[in-house]
């Protein structure tokens, strides 16, 4: 049940969490990566790279999620026929293409996050990186991101936190998690609401205490100015 990497087809309940779980890492640690370059791009020097940074966060914000996951299934496995993985595991390539729309998705909001980060940091901290002779990689790696990740924890919790609910979207191309283990338990037993509230507990278990964890984190680290 709680094989990290290769279990995607657990029918429990636990293991219907564990997938939740599985998908919010995964998806979590993409989109931190995605985003962070998109952050780059939007106030980057470059205006190709500030356009195309632009371009994809408006774009992708206004398109549900539901539209993006089916596209990642539908779009890219059966027209494109990229499945990253074996042909016949379908339920490990739901799972890595769940990961792909969710991350691409909530990287634009990581992006915008620590957009807002990057505008805390004063601009007389980027002149004097760039006066001693540091390029733009260098004054954004070493000065401004390090003080915009400490300003912008709490609203990245939020992205989290609404990561961890938006797995439930995966549910649309069969991936085994709760929303699709509650779907067919409410379709199999007549038990709508304890169901209901079970499930709704779980995603309580799952939620709260990194809200809490991350908030007592954002005070903790927040920057002095």
């Amino acid at each position: 049940m709680f094989d990290f990497i290769s279990d995607y087809n657990d029918p429990t309940l636990l293991g219907a969490f564990w997938m939740t779980v599985k998908l919010t890492v995964f998806s979590g640690i993409a989109s931190l990566v995605w985003g962070t370059l998109l952050a780059a791009m939007r106030v980057s020097p470059v205006p190709l790279m500030r356009g195309f940074g632009t371009a994809y966060v408006n774009l992708v914000r206004n398109i549900p999620l539901t539209v993006i996951i089916v596209f990642t299934s539908l779009g890219l496995a059966d027209i494109f026929g990229m499945t990253m993985g074996a042909p016949e595991d379908f339920a490990l390539q739901g799972f890595r293409l769940a990961v792909l729309g969710l991350s691409a998705y909530t990287a634009a909001f990581v992006c915008e996050a620590l957009r807002s980060g990057i505008n805390t940091v004063p601009v007389g901290q980027a002149e004097a990186a760039r006066a001693i002779g540091l390029n733009f990689s260098q004054v954004l790696g070493l000065v401004v991101l390090p003080q915009a990740f400490r300003s912008v924890i709490g609203p990245l919790a939020n992205v989290l936190i609404a990561l961890t609910k938006n797995t439930t979207v995966a549910a649309a191309i069969g991936v085994a998690e709760a929303a699709l283990l509650m779907k067919e338990m409410i379709e199999n037993e007549a038990q709508t609401l304890l169901i209901g509230a079970v499930f709704a507990f779980g995603f309580v278990v799952l939620t709260l205490p990194t809200g809490l964890f991350l908030g007592w984190l954002s005070k903790r680290l927040a920057v002095k100015r």
